[in-house]
């Protein structure tokens, strides 16, 4: 197959290249533009029907972009990089609206509150957040390792993860709301959309999660690699995890997923590096080493079946579906960015 012969419920659609490695991006609020930043500090935006390059911005970021986080009301954006700042931009026409400096070291993670009204961004230990304006409202105390990953709460609680714990601040003063705790590195997160349930891929090969409203863990094991790759659908039912060559689909219907066997989906020849639902429907995109893109019908018990297939030219960065549903976009490690149209 090549990028022009995708197959099943994916349709050819358009792609375009940045100037290197495609790092992260996302769509504008109602699927206008797709932005995209790059391992060279570029960043992009493509009219999200045609593929036409909208505007351009190169080397904004010295050392390459880190992360890109797009606001959920406004069309506007933030990326941070290795510079350690994080710039909030317009995504109508490249204007960097705010600079901010957030330290010294790297700034791994960005992410905006459900509400937009507060921007997070990790650097090295600490987390930092931002108002409306653009100034800090607070910044943690040191964690005891990198922070290694972000997530806002549907309650506005902001979740942090790192060595030994997950942590939750209030958004606005950042007080310690909050602490799950388990031994162990924790290189992933995601949160339900109900903000209960608290899941974290492990250095381990496992995946733990936690219910915040008890405070009772758990852990699935067995991995054959870190399962970086996690994501919940809209209804909180199926948790998704990657950690080796299969998609593992767990539910929590009822009283799983403990107890439960889960849907194991068999395509992929090499790991796992991304997964991400649609936002309506059970619909599950996989990406992996193996370039291959996957789009999979799922049923409420976590397992499903493969509608759709198709290559991208290396290892699949991330995938993003347009706010409808109706596109695809997965961005890979040549700089290349993809998308097709979904059908029906």
């Amino acid at each position: 197959m090549s990028v022009d012969r995708p197959q099943g419920v994916l349709r050819r659609g358009w792609s375009a290249e940045v100037g290197d490695y495609a790092i992260a991006g996302g769509w504008t609020r109602r699927g206008e533009a797709l932005v995209v930043g790059d391992a060279a500090g570029g960043v992009y935006a493509f009219d999200g029907t045609s593929g036409a390059t909208i505007w351009t911005q190169r080397e904004v970021h010295e050392g390459g972009v880190l992360a890109v986080a797009m606001h959920p009301n406004r069309p506007e954006f933030a990326t941070a990089g290795q510079d350690g700042r994080v710039l909030v931009w317009s995504a109508a026409d490249g204007r960097v609206r705010e600079a901010l400096d957030v330290g010294n070291g790297w700034v791994e993670h960005a992410a905006w509150s459900p509400d937009g009204t507060w921007l997070a961004a990790s650097c090295s230990r600490q987390v930092h957040t931002y108002g409306p304006d653009g100034e800090k409202a607070w910044q943690s105390d040191d964690h005891p390792s990198t922070v290694s990953a972000i997530a806002w709460s549907s309650t506005g609680d902001l979740a942090t993860a790192c060595y030994g714990r997950v942590t939750f601040f209030d958004a606005s003063t950042g007080e310690v709301r909050q602490q799950l705790e388990w031994m162990g590195s924790l290189v992933s997160l995601v949160l339900s959309p109900d903000g209960d349930i608290v899941v974290c891929g492990s250095q381990d090969n496992s995946v733990h999660f936690w219910r915040r409203s008890t405070e009772q863990d758990s852990m699935m094991s067995g991995y054959p690699a870190k399962p970086s790759a996690l994501a919940f659908d809209d209804s909180g039912t199926l948790l998704a995890t990657g950690g080796g060559e299969e998609v593992t689909v767990w539910s929590f219907q009822g009283s799983g997923p403990e107890g439960t066997r889960p849907g194991v989906m068999e395509h992929h020849v090499e790991n796992v590096t991304a997964l991400a639902f649609a936002r309506r429907g059970m619909r599950l995109a996989s990406g992996a080493r193996d370039g291959d893109v996957a789009v999979w019908s799922l049923r409420r018990d976590g397992h499903g079946d493969p509608i759709g297939v198709a290559p991208v030219a290396d290892v699949v960065g991330d995938l993003y579906w347009r706010p409808d549903g109706r596109a695809l976009a997965a961005l890979d490690a040549q700089g290349g960015v993809t998308v097709w149209r979904v059908s029906k």
